[in-house]
């Protein structure tokens, strides 16, 4: 398996769930996500990182609440929202700006 920079450092935008087995709404977005993945197919490559199991990863991203998403490309940050959305608008917004 690729390490997590060599994935955000990537051509390939690459979207990272930022998530924990204990959140609701982290629960909410999983079938969301798959949703997307569906969407988008292998325009987009998406991770989960349980915040719990990964505190540095989290940190280093400021990640402060979950679910939070940060979309990367060539390992810039270009976008990054916490809470809950649907399919829609996070095509959209993902769509817009890769």
């Amino acid at each position: 398996m690729s390490k997590f920079s060599d994935i955000i450092n990537s051509e390939k935008p690459t979207l990272v769930d930022f998530h924990a087995t204990w959140c609701g709404p982290c629960k909410t977005m999983s079938p969301i996500i798959d949703q997307l993945k569906n969407n988008l197919g292998d325009e987009i490559r998406i991770l989960k990182v349980d915040v719990d199991k990964n505190p540095a990863a989290a940190q280093k991203y400021q990640v402060r609440g979950v679910p939070t998403l940060v979309l990367f490309k060539s390992g810039k940050i270009l976008w990054k929202e916490s809470g809950v959305m649907d399919v829609h608008t996070l095509t959209a917004k993902i769509n817009s700006i890769r």
